[in-house]
Parts: structure tokens; sequence; C-alpha cells
């Protein structure tokens, strides 16, 4: 009896086992490769599956996921003959699961290896020049290089980031020079820029006061002609006004008006000769018939009433 019950235990543990062992439960975003008696035989998805033991077994556990493969630096060689430290980081993922377990024994190691021949073909048909400031035609290169290399084996190559492309050191310093140079010259074409603007701005804020001036001036001379025509043309109306009043009187006494302009004229002149500050004075050669005419200018003064 007792070695019945041991029997029946051992058989309930060993079917537990079995049972137990034909069960696998499979992550998110994870899949198994079940073999049957060493041969592909399903791809078990993520969830509950459900295996045959001691017949099926469970041959690689593959994250398709997004993944990344660090590239640590390595001396790459220039088409002009400059080695340089280059890492970079290349991003995967597992696309046909059965490829990736088929196709190659170590796939980490060979996207590994695959990247740094396909750098190294890249770099070495570049300058140094055309390495240093061309990081997205270099990662877009590798990019669809190992993209076609490692389609079959069921990965898909997704980017590729340069981190670092280091040059030798004396290079560096070259560069840096060159650097400096540069930015000495921008600033000098900035400065000079600057300089020629301000000169420009200067010189048409002196071309517009200037124009501004000579508008003023031209305004001011208007005005004044304005005013001299104005006091010239008063003047004259007066002196008219002054000629008929007197013509008007001459005409009632039977005296001449051209004749009294003439008298008016030659007083005015002689007031002029009687305050000039030279002590002699020069007369007409004509001057005694002149004076022997004051008394006939006299009479008619008085007769147009002039005192």
């Amino acid at each position: 009896m007792e070695v019945t019950t041991i029997f029946i235990a051992i058989l309930v543990f060993f079917t537990f086992i079995v049972a137990l062992s034909s069960i696998k439960m499979v992550s998110q975003a994870t899949v198994k490769i079940i073999e049957r008696l060493g041969k592909y035989h399903k791809t078990a998805l993520s969830g509950l599956n459900i295996i045959v033991p001691f017949i099926d077994s469970v041959r690689a556990t593959l994250d398709l996921r997004e993944q990344l493969t660090d590239i640590e630096p390595q001396p790459v060689i220039t088409r002009d003959n400059v080695t340089m430290e280059v890492d970079c980081i290349v991003y995967w993922q597992v696309i046909d699961p059965v490829k990736a377990v088929y196709e190659i024994s170590t796939l980490q190691r060979g996207i590994q290896q695959l990247t740094l021949s396909a750098l190294r073909a890249v770099i070495g048909e570049m300058d140094l020049d055309h390495t240093l400031a061309g990081r997205e035609i270099i990662n877009t290169k590798l990019r669809a290089s190992l993209d076609s290399a490692t389609d079959k084996w069921g990965v898909k190559v997704m980017r590729i980031e340069l981190r670092n492309i280091l040059p030798p050191e004396d290079i560096r310093l070259t560069m840096e020079k060159q650097m400096t140079a540069e930015r000495n010259r921008r600033a000098t074409i900035l400065q000079a820029e600057g300089e020629k603007s301000s000169a420009i701005l200067r010189a048409e804020g002196q071309k517009q006061s200037s124009i501004v001036a000579a508008e003023g001036q031209k305004q001011s001379a208007i005005l004044q002609a304005e005013g001299q025509a104005e006091a010239r043309l008063r003047v004259a109306n007066a002196e008219a006004q002054a000629i008929a009043v007197v013509s008007e009187s001459l005409k009632t006494q039977a005296g001449d008006p051209a004749t009294y302009l003439i008298a008016m004229r030659y007083l005015e002149a002689l007031k002029d000769i009687s305050t000039n500050a030279q002590k002699l004075v020069f007369m007409p050669y004509e001057s005694s018939g002149i004076l022997s005419s004051l008394g006939g200018i006299k009479e008619m003064l008085t007769s147009v009433g002039v005192k």
C-alpha cells in the first residue's frame, strides 16, 4: 500500500513537472523560437503558449524593440591619408525573428563588425574637410549600406548617429588657428560694414541738412525779395500819388512838372553833398547856370506851396 502511494505521488509530481514545462509565457514585445526535434516549428508570440514536452524546445528569445549597438572609437583613414578616431551608435530592430536566429550565429557582434567595415569604407571615400562637415551625409550612407546588408538577417537599421570625429592633435591645432582667423576676418568685415553704414547715414544726414538749409535760404531770399518788391511798389505808388498831386497843382498854376521833379532831385543831391565828410566839393561844369536857376526854382516851389 505504501509503495502504491509513493508511486502515485511520484507520478503526480512528474505529471505536474511535465505540464509545467509545456507552458511557456512570452512577455510583451518579445518572441520565442520553438523547435520540434531540432527543427524550426513555430514562433511563440506574447502571451500563453503550449508546447509538447521533450519534443518541442525553445531555441532563442528575441526582443522586438528597437535596440542599439555602441561602436567604440575606431581609427579610420580618410581619402587624404588622415587618421581619425570615430565612434557611433547604431539603432536597429529585429523584423524577422526566424532569420535573426538561423541566418547568423551572433547578431549583435555581426552588426558591430558590419558597422565598422561600412564606416571605414564610407569615410575612406571622403576628404578630411568633407568628413568633419558631412555628418548627415555619413549617417545616411552608413544607414543605407547597413540596411541592405542586414536585410538577410531579418534586421532593419533604423538610424546611425556619429558621436565624435577626432582628427590628430596637430590637425586640431591647425583647425583652431584657422577658425580663429576666420572669426577675426568676419569681425573685420562686420566692423567695416558697420562703419560703411554709419558713413552712409552721416552723408545722408548731411545731405538732408544741406537740402533743408538751402530750402530755408531759398524761402528767405524769396520772402526778402518779395518784401523789397512790395516796399518799392509802395514807394513807387506813393511817389506816383505825390507826382499826381504836384502835377495837378502845377496845372492849375501853369507850372512844369518835369522842372519840379528835377529841382527836387537836385535839392536831395545837395543835401547828400552837405552831409559828406569830405571838405572838397566838386561842382558840375555848368554849376553857374544851375545856381542862377535857383531863384526860378524857389519861385516855382513857392508857387506850389513848398516853403
